[in-house]
């Protein structure tokens, strides 16, 4: 039996402390080796630089890049370490050469460091004696064990001081020569390798004989090589020497002072991110809402912003925050109003009517009430104070009437819209539903040109998405704009969505038909150059302006105003907003191709032509029409009756007072009276309906008078004049016949008669009240209505 060696102590306490060493030596590299800040950096989709922010410590300290460029490398080597690539991580040879040098001199002027023991002096900031640089060489010898010399290289190309506050190959490049480490000649470069082996001592900007020197030894030795021919090297040398700092691209302020507060709020990831931003159309697009500025600032309007996103990805391809002026702080140009809430005016007006398309609670062109409303107080009015009785929901959209979207929320439910925004990704709603209210579709809420673009967004890519997806949704297509790519996921169809495909294609539809800014003749020939289906917005008070136009590849999204929030006079958003809104579309591509026609996801119906309903049985005149297939479950028309009327058609009758042998029915379209009172005026075809001849009973008859304001219920304030004196409430109503006279009645007390017109100026108290009105065949209408105190 063979017996086993005895470990004796001394053995293994010389095991030991090998085992010791040997995990000293794996572990003695700090980690991270470089924990330094770094500055914010972004580049566009190609790698341009597009602005960069200075480190926390006051460093230009670009992240570290993997990428060296080839001459950097040439060029280092050949000054620095010319065996880099063939020791260990430190060479004996040139460390040898170094002692002898420093005893024949008295002094320590060689180092003997190679690349590698750079590096480490860089990570761990030692002094300068023989002890450090044993550990130096401890380290670099472990260094080189786990990265290959290419990361050794560019982990010192990426930390190497080279001169004032500036570190990296990379900010260094940007720093001195405007231009990215590749692209430096060989005279640049040689001028960069040489920098950060004195720093200090060697000063772009200063010390410019000894960089010179420096830089041309270091091109004789290149040449010497043969790395370059002489005939380079010759003109190397008379290339200058980068002078003071420049300044750093500056083509997105907005946007990289964005990324660094995001950033910040989630510490995780690069502080570095090449972005989705295009550099020539993002200074294209600067450039633009600068010459816009120039004409805005006239009447103090002094901000302006711009985003362009691709439909496909929700990339931004173009963000434009602001202008910026940083010279003059009255601009406010620093802020970036992208991101900022603001009041969106009537830009959630298509979200609405595709909800309700998809609902089948209205068809495209249904027609929607036009006519002084108020309701629990709110009192909406066009922006041209002008009303048209009655108007097809798709020409409501496009002429953005805020009265017929009120009523279309009124019937939507506020509640329930907010629900839909907070699903489509719309965040800055801050406050419940109710406080709101109304008011949410003519921008009483908050919004964000970033958010909103996204919004639209999301519609054309539904739509495009429906031919792809084989007439299924995706639930990922809803998501706010990015400004860096990620990889996509594969989408998780279903067979809904929370638009309809059909509906979005009406409600895109409805929004080409906008008319543009402009001369006539203008937007004519610039509609026949692209389609483009845009929505404008204008706040309460003129405070923002704004225009979003879609095509199926591009989102345009303009804002206009002042970031104070002071409104000014014609800030509207289709006199300030659309303008620069289409020509940023003549930057893009044109694509001549539309929307296709989803009809898989529709049902052929008949349509009422003229109240856009679903046809009713007494419809005469009916279109067939594509519709979503929600449309089904639509009301039929309710403004189409049977009515009987005597052989000259000039009054109703009934069988009470005529025989049915003398009786002829015909389908009539009938609009109820406050509706008709408008309607009429703008609709020369329309025959307002016969009256009940006199010796018919009433049995049949249609209440012909209707109140228009005040409704019933209604609270008003009636205000003080200039002169001090007392304000009245005017009063108005509607009547079917022409030249009745109708008497009103004020809390049962007799105030005046009108006829034809119908208005009457009233001065009520503070209080309760009733209004009473009776024509002269006794119809009679009654209401209740409340005058508020001022301080109410």
């Amino acid at each position: 039996m063979i017996k086993k060696p005895k470990i004796t102590k001394s053995r293994a306490a010389i095991l030991l402390i090998i085992s010791v060493l040997l995990l000293l030596f794996w572990f003695c590299l700090p980690s991270p080796l470089f924990n330094s800040p770094t500055s914010y950096v972004i580049d566009d989709s190609d790698g341009v630089l597009l602005g960069a922010s200075i480190a926390k410590d006051g460093q230009w300290r670009f992240p570290y890049d993997a990428k060296v460029p080839e001459k950097f490398k040439q060029c280092i080597i050949a000054f620095e370490d010319k065996r880099f690539e063939h020791h260990p991580g430190v060479d004996l040879l040139a460390f040898s050469r170094a002692i002898r040098q420093n005893i024949k001199s008295g002094r320590v002027s060689s180092g003997g460091s190679t690349i590698t023991m750079q590096v480490i002096r860089l990570a761990t900031h030692h002094k300068r004696t023989y002890w450090n640089k044993l550990l130096e060489m401890i380290m670099a010898l472990r260094l080189e064990l786990t990265h290959s010399k290419s990361e050794v290289l560019a982990l010192y190309a990426s930390n190497a001081p080279f001169g004032s506050n500036v570190v990296g190959l990379d900010a260094a490049s940007w720093r001195y020569f405007g231009r990215s480490p590749d692209q430096l000649s060989w005279g640049e470069m040689a001028a960069m390798a040489v920098l950060p082996n004195s720093p200090s001592l060697v000063h772009p900007g200063k010390n410019r004989v000894t960089l010179l020197k420096k830089r041309n030894l270091l091109l004789d030795k290149l040449g010497a090589n043969g790395i370059i021919d002489q005939n380079t090297v010759m003109l190397a040398k008379l290339e200058p020497m980068p002078n003071k700092p420049v300044p750093l691209p500056e083509y997105t302020p907005h946007l990289l002072a964005r990324f660094v507060a995001e950033h910040r709020d989630n510490p995780a990831g690069h502080t570095r991110i090449t972005s989705t931003i295009k550099a020539s159309l993002q200074q294209q697009v600067s450039d633009i809402i600068e010459r816009h500025h120039t004409v805005l600032k006239a009447n103090h309007t002094n901000n302006i912003a711009a985003i362009v996103l691709d439909v496909e990805t929700g990339a931004a391809l173009a963000y434009a925050g602001n202008i910026y002026h940083t010279n003059d702080p009255l601009m406010e140009s620093s802020v970036d109003v992208i991101g900022a809430p603001r009041s969106p005016g009537s830009t959630l007006k298509p979200l609405l009517y595709a909800a309700m398309l998809h609902d089948g609670l209205i068809l495209p062109h249904t027609l929607i009430p036009d006519i002084p409303t108020q309701i629990a107080g709110y009192h909406p009015e066009n922006f041209d104070l002008g009303y048209d009785g009655a108007v097809p929901a798709s020409k409501a959209l496009a002429r953005s009437l805020n009265v017929p979207a009120v009523k279309l929320l009124q019937k939507y439910k506020y509640e329930r819209f907010y629900d839909f925004l907070k699903k489509v990704g719309i965040t800055t709603l801050k406050q419940p539903a109710d406080f709101y209210g109304l008011s949410l579709i003519l921008g009483g809420g908050e919004n964000s040109l970033w958010e909103l673009t996204g919004a639209y967004a999301d519609m054309a890519r539904i739509l495009n998405h429906y031919k792809k997806y084989n007439g299924l949704y995706s639930p990922a297509d809803y998501h706010s704009p990015v400004y860096a790519l990620s990889s996509p996921e594969k989408p998780k169809l279903q067979k809904t969505g929370l638009l309809d495909a059909g509906s979005i294609f009406y409600t895109l539809e409805a929004m080409e038909e906008v008319m543009r800014p402009g001369e006539e003749m203008l937007w004519q020939q610039f509609g026949s150059t692209q389609r483009i289906a845009w929505k404008t917005g204008t706040s309460f008070g003129f405070r923002d302006g704004w225009a979003i136009g879609i095509t199926p590849k591009y989102v345009v999204g303009v804002w206009v105003g002042n970031t104070t929030g002071e409104g000014r006079p014609n800030l509207t958003g289709v006199n300030t907003a659309a303008p620069a809104l289409f020509e940023i579309f003549r930057l893009l591509p044109v694509a001549r191709d539309w929307f296709e026609k989803p009809v898989n996801e529709m049902v052929k119906i008949k349509v009422c032509h003229q109240s856009g309903f679903r046809a009713g049985e007494y419809c005469d005149d009916t279109d067939d029409m594509w519709v979503p297939v929600a449309g089904l479950k639509s009301p039929v028309c309710p403004y189409h009756q049977l009515v009987h009327l005597d052989l000259k058609s000039q009054y109703q009758v009934n069988s009470d007072c005529v025989l049915p042998d003398q009786i002829i029915n015909r389908h009539w379209f009938v609009l109820p009276p406050a509706m008709e009172y408008y309607y009429k005026t703008k609709n020369y075809l329309y025959h307002t309906l016969p009256p009940f001849r006199s010796d018919c009973t009433d049995a049949d008859k249609q209440q012909p008078l209707e109140v228009i304001y005040p409704k019933d219920g209604a609270k008003v304030y009636i205000p003080i004049e200039a002169d001090g004196s007392r304000g009245r409430i005017i009063c108005n109503a509607a009547h079917r016949q022409q030249g009745v006279k109708i008497y009103w009645h004020l809390d049962d007390k007799f105030v005046g008669t009108t006829v034809d017109f119908h208005q009457m100026a009233l001065e009520p108290p503070p209080g309760n009240h009733i209004l009473t009105l009776v024509d002269a065949s006794g119809n009679t209408v009654s209401l209740k209505f409340t005058v508020l105190q001022k301080n109410k």
